[in-house]
């Protein structure tokens, strides 16, 4: 999600991605510590941002929402995760961490739509119609 806000992806995903964040309450807003690094990675790799610039970015999204940390714990359930529903595992870490931070509700394009582990369904925040909990919390 924060990749498309920064306009990786054109600016209409752009323009979606950040009418989203905007709603959100950032008291209730975590972002694993893994997704500023694939962020950052994104942003230097394939946008060919400068590497300082990139750097600014992530520590803007970190003064914006609280990090969730990528702690041994997460890292195993991480694993469980990949083994057992056959999701990458970095994409696992971020699902991970956000249950760890007691999140109900994943952001992301890359995870399947809807899919719910202990008690964290993830929405991809561009499909139309928008799932139910996402128009929820956004008040739509």
């Amino acid at each position: 999600m924060l990749v498309y806000a920064e306009g990786v992806n054109g600016a209409p995903l752009k323009k979606t991605a950040l009418s989203v964040i905007e709603r959100l309450d950032p008291q209730n807003t975590f972002v694993p510590v893994q997704v500023l690094g694939e962020l950052f990675h994104v942003l230097v790799r394939k946008a060919q941002w400068d590497s300082k610039q990139a750097r600014e970015s992530i520590l803007d999204w970190q003064d914006t929402f609280s990090l969730v940390e990528t702690s041994a714990p997460v890292l195993f359930a991480a694993a469980e995760l990949s083994a057992y529903h056959k999701i990458a595992i970095w994409d696992a870490v971020v699902l991970s961490a956000a249950s760890a931070s007691g999140c109900r509700l994943l952001l992301s394009q890359d995870l399947h739509s809807g899919f719910t582990w202990n008690g964290v369904t993830v929405v991809n925040p561009f499909a139309e119609p928008r799932h139910v909990l996402l128009a929820q919390l956004l008040g739509s």
